[in-house]
């Protein structure tokens, strides 16, 4: 059996403290792919694995991209077994943050966006 590696995720406190939480928070949403990643996560009931997202990006990247996710407070991650599993912290962002991510899910998403 494998002790699953723990990844800071920071508690609810930490994803909405005053001025420097919403900007790091909007920092982390203004990438097309860290936004495609949202709404991927956002559409799913259970956590997603990593290897599953479609998003036009070499792994390196995409791992660069979660962490980036993951410390702005964004989505959560969890080891099993050899897959990372990864879910959006919706409850917390709502809490923090009251209508931003339906808004964000709301808005078109980009045509032609540079990756």
């Amino acid at each position: 059996m494998t002790i699953p590696a723990a990844l800071d995720h920071g508690d609810r406190s930490e994803v909405a403290p005053p001025v420097a939480g919403i900007s790091t928070l909007l920092q982390a949403l203004a990438d097309p792919i860290r936004l495609e990643l949202l709404r991927a996560l956002a559409s799913s009931s259970q956590p997603v694995a990593c290897g599953s997202f479609q998003v036009p990006v070499t792994k390196s990247t995409l791992s660069h991209h979660f962490r980036v996710l993951r410390e702005a407070g964004v989505i959560e991650q969890r080891c099993d077994g050899t897959r990372k599993l990864t879910s959006l912290r919706r409850h917390d962002l709502d809490a923090c943050y009251p209508g931003l991510l339906d808004s964000l899910l709301r808005a078109p998403a980009e045509v032609g966006a540079s990756h």
